[in-house]
């Protein structure tokens, strides 16, 4: 199964392809989509759509895996983050493709074994997990966990088991 994993930000969106189940995973491509602070938020939302939509149309995934909605205290960024998060699902959707959701702190349960861990030991147990070289970003090591928890939940056997939410 290929995913195409996304954790969605208005100026710094993280995206995974990982292939694979819930026995072996392979990274296929990870980066961050950035669009400078000069472009409007409108512009960012389409940049963001845009670029997810292309990445569809290269990399043909079978599903879609995205963080969920996190608790954050001030109204403008949930706005924000809310907003980023819809252009990734609408470009999901553009493409017919089913959605999932993960709680952030779900995410690195399944990934680092402790839903408290911050971005460092995540971006840590992603290197180890996926064997790559190098430390990713941390916006596309949290799309690399996003992919990989949605590719755990599938496994019916995994004591940290996920719900696989569909949206």
């Amino acid at each position: 199964m290929r995913i195409l994993a996304i954790d969605p930000a208005i100026r710094n969106t993280g995206f995974a392809i990982v292939e694979g189940d819930h026995k072996s995973q392979a990274p296929l491509a990870f980066d961050v989509i950035s669009v400078p602070r000069t472009v409007s938020q409108s512009g960012a939302l389409a940049a963001i759509r845009t670029g997810l939509s292309n990445l569809i149309e290269k990399w043909e995934p079978d599903e879609v895996a995205v963080e969920g909605i996190i608790y954050v205290q001030s109204h403008r960024t949930a706005i924000s983050m809310g907003a980023a998060r819809a252009a990734a699902l609408i470009a999901a959707a553009d493409h017919g493709l089913n959605v999932y959701e993960y709680a952030p702190r779900k995410i690195k349960q399944a990934v680092v074994g402790k839903g408290s861990a911050d971005k460092q030991q995540v971006a840590f147990m992603v290197r180890a997990l996926l064997g790559l070289s190098e430390t990713p970003a941390h916006d596309a090591a949290d799309a690399l966990a996003i992919a990989l928890a949605h590719l755990f939940a599938s496994d019916p056997l995994r004591k940290t088991a996920l719900p696989r939410t569909q949206i």
